[in-house]
């Protein structure tokens, strides 16, 4: 064929498929103002003249609503396949109405709540009108909805209307809140515990650190009566010594009391803590004592763990410290440190190698104590001995108890008297934000 007799077909054809596009074109304009509602009839041009076609489900006002509306509306079959969904609806699941029309609704349904959703489908058959909360696949993050069904006979059978309401803004709202009541709880937790160590303090205040004050007054007014007795003689140096002393417990007990409210403010600065490092540390502190009572160490294989190193050095300090003290008279201590891996924050936890936390064993061969003291010992300013027989203010397992909760742990104490004690502390290997 020659290129003359080529030009005027291809241009026949250019024409063609030109006049089908516009026609495409007004199809699909006719189709999107019928959805939203623009027309109700139809003119349609035949052999015989023109004729009237009125759309039977077109009421115009009806369906402008319908596509304004802020919530999904949706029209189902027998067989739950969608009939009509307003562009709310489209919005919603993120798809184009072209791919919801003649689809199952169960599509756009996480799988999760389709038990949910055949239970409505079912039960509106038989009452006619339930809701119900599901969650709409997007394509991302599922979103929160209910559905409210209507089901109505019609002449080409049931039919089933669905309202459907985003409650994505409410279930974020009700998160909130229940974040907020939490941190509240918590809140008011700790407020209660301090309170609680106020009220200690207050009790405390007018016994035990007023009692080195009233010592100190009273060999103080003694020294000055000798003096004013006219016989020249000098203050006797016993009195001197119950003077110093006093003052000296006085100190520490008030450095005690500052370091336990110290521990009421939050520091979460945890850091990996090698405990081995850190009982050798503590072990060369405590040489002089060590070698005057002849005491012995026996330290096993300790973990790395994260946690406040400096908190934990003195946990471990007052635990040693107190196990040198309470030795028993012509027996040299015998300290022996241990630690294992478990699988739950239980003392009776099973042992195992990879489990997230670690339960520390300190034992002694001390003068222990009686078990239904157990939980007085950790208690502030409690002494099951006279600060004569043995020295110190009586908040060291305090703030020991509390410097372990802090770090998310547990402690307690198994003892008989005369055969030692032994102190059990677990602790995470990893601390949780």
């Amino acid at each position: 064929m020659s290129m003359e007799n080529k030009s005027p077909l291809v241009e026949s054809l250019m024409a063609e498929m030109e006049e089908l596009r516009r026609q495409l074109y007004e199809a699909n304009e006719t189709i999107e103002a019928i959805r939203t509602g623009q027309v109700d009839a139809l003119v349609v041009q035949n052999e015989s003249g023109h004729q009237l076609y009125t759309l039977r489900t077109a009421d115009q006002t009806y369906r402008v609503f319908i596509e304004t509306m802020t919530e999904g509306a949706v029209t189902l079959n027998q067989q739950g396949i969608i009939l009509y969904a307003n562009s709310q609806f489209a919005l919603m699941i993120s798809k184009p109405l072209t791919e919801i029309i003649g689809a199952p609704i169960k599509a756009f349904i996480e799988p999760a709540t389709y038990a949910v959703y055949e239970s409505l489908f079912h039960s509106c058959r038989v009452s006619g009108e339930c809701r119900g909360e599901i969650e709409l696949s997007t394509g991302g993050k599922p979103r929160p909805v209910q559905l409210s069904f209507t089901a109505r006979d019609l002449e080409e059978g049931v039919s089933h209307s669905l309202i459907v309401t985003d409650l994505s803004g409410q279930k974020a709202v009700q998160k909130e809140l229940a974040l907020n009541n939490r941190e509240l709880e918590q809140m008011n937790e700790k407020l209660e515990a301090s309170n609680h160590d106020l009220q200690q303090f207050a009790s405390i205040a007018s016994h035990d650190l007023q009692e080195p004050l009233r010592k100190i007054q009273l060999f103080a007014n003694l020294l000055r009566d000798r003096d004013s007795d006219g016989t020249g003689e000098k203050p006797a140096k016993p009195q001197l010594d119950k003077i110093i002393n006093a003052a000296a417990r006085m100190r520490a007990l008030i450095i005690d009391v500052l370091n336990y409210s110290k521990l009421s403010a939050k520091d979460g600065h945890f850091v990996l803590t090698d405990l081995n490092k850190l009982i050798r540390e503590i072990s060369e502190d405590f040489e002089l004592i060590t070698q005057e009572k002849e005491a012995r160490f026996s330290i096993g294989q300790l973990p790395l763990l994260e946690a406040n190193p400096g908190q934990l050095r003195q946990v471990f300090q007052n635990l040693i410290s107190n196990s040198l003290k309470f030795s028993r008279p012509g027996i040299p201590p015998l300290i022996q440190i241990t630690a294992s891996n478990i699988r739950e924050k239980k003392f009776d936890s099973d042992e195992l190698a990879y489990g997230d936390f670690c339960l520390l064993r300190i034992k002694d061969n001390g003068i222990g104590f009686d078990e239904k003291y157990t939980e007085n010992i950790f208690a502030l300013f409690e002494r099951l001995h006279s600060k004569d027989a043995y020295e110190g203010t009586g908040i060291g397992l305090a703030i020991t108890k509390k410097i372990v909760e802090k770090h998310g742990g547990l402690i307690t104490a198994r003892s008989k008297v005369n055969e030692g004690a032994e102190f059990q502390l677990i602790l995470p290997l990893r601390q949780t934000p």
